[in-house]
């Protein structure tokens, strides 16, 4: 008799399920027990993989969505990869508006998984005409038969990490987890995730990860949008400059802002004490966790996940890049040594 052929039946059989991966020499100095959840496991290198899958079949189930129709989005890059990776597999087309501020690889990743992909201007208004979220709205309605994804404001967005991210890490951990840092962008992996948490234990701390020139952490605080809080920064996928409704910010605890500087600097240590290649949103969210340790948030009982969202790969023109640090301002006296030394032998 034939053994069985182990193999799955297409890339969206290998979504959700990431590792839990102990964080050891990058917390040397910090009190308490660190994990990262690398999303970068995922087919298309990011969480978003878990909401594209999710929102694309529910809208199938609830026949919003047939065979033919285009899909469109508003993206900074990985929410657009998984969607076209999913519409590939399932036969949709699929349109993007992406922010200028996405790395250039980011860009042609999407035009390489067939997406047609719109550029938009990063540092405009949410209501100007150019932002990706207009262009994105416009093109679903100049498209017929599209259905518009629209992440910042669907519901489903943080179903989806209701009912998978945090579900694995509560069992991951042994419903030992004490702290969830997760970077706050359209708000649906942390909301969704802290939701199961907090409903398995309410005492479980949920500390957000914000960016300067965001809105997020004084509208936590305040409730108040400030637009005096709005200028330009070079984190991709962290912080919003409007409030999106995914976000359920009475469930999380508290917000630190990071810089970009010091997330590019803390990608890079990821990368060089842990031999975790990951995203400038993942460098961000550690950075987080070292200034929440500054403030004393953690002690030697701490079980502390931190969410790192996507690949390095997709930063190899910006941070993993020593023209593009340089050119940042980001090495500096004390930071030259971290530059890659190449040499080329003739």
């Amino acid at each position: 008799m034939k053994e069985e052929i182990k193999a799955y039946n297409s890339v969206l059989d290998l979504i959700g399920n990431t590792p839990l991966i102990k964080l050891n020499k990058v917390s040397v100095d910090l009190t308490g027990n660190f994990y990262a959840k690398v999303e970068a496991f995922n087919p298309g290198h990011s969480t978003k993989d878990r909401i594209a899958l999710y929102i694309i079949e529910e809208a199938e189930k609830r026949g919003i969505l047939k065979p033919g129709d285009t899909i469109i989005e508003t993206t900074s890059g990985n929410t657009g990869f998984s969607l076209a990776m999913v519409s590939i597999i399932k036969g949709y087309d699929c349109i993007l508006a992406v922010s200028s501020k996405s790395s250039r690889d980011k860009i042609d990743m999407l035009r390489s998984m067939g997406a047609k992909v719109y550029v938009c201007p990063a540092h405009v208004s949410a209501d100007d005409e150019r932002s990706y979220y207009n262009v994105a709205k416009r093109l679903h309605e100049e498209t017929k038969g599209s259905v518009y994804i629209n992440q910042y404001f669907n519901e489903l967005n943080v179903d989806a990490h209701y009912k998978s991210t945090g579900p694995e890490i509560w069992e991951q951990t042994g419903g030992q987890i004490t702290h969830l840092v997760a970077c706050s962008g359209t708000g649906g992996t942390i909301s969704g995730t802290a939701r199961f948490l907090k409903e398995k234990n309410p005492n479980i701390k949920i500390l957000g990860v914000d960016a300067f020139g965001s809105v997020l952490k004084k509208y936590h605080e305040t409730k108040e949008f400030d637009n005096a809080e709005i200028y330009p920064y070079r984190i991709e996928g962290l912080g919003k400059n409007l409030i999106p409704t995914a976000t359920d910010f009475d469930i999380i605890d508290k917000f630190i802002k990071v810089s970009d500087e010091e997330s590019a600097h803390t990608t890079r240590e990821l990368a060089k004490k842990e031999g975790l290649f990951v995203g400038y949103t993942s460098g961000a969210a550690f950075q987080a966790v070292k200034q929440y340790a500054e403030e004393g948030e953690f002690d030697a009982n701490s079980n502390v996940v931190i969410i790192f969202p996507d690949h390095g790969s997709r930063y190899m023109s910006k941070v993993f890049s020593d023209d593009w640090m340089n050119e940042q301002g980001f090495f500096d006296s004390v930071n030259q040594e971290e530059a890659l030394k190449i040499e080329i032998i003739k």
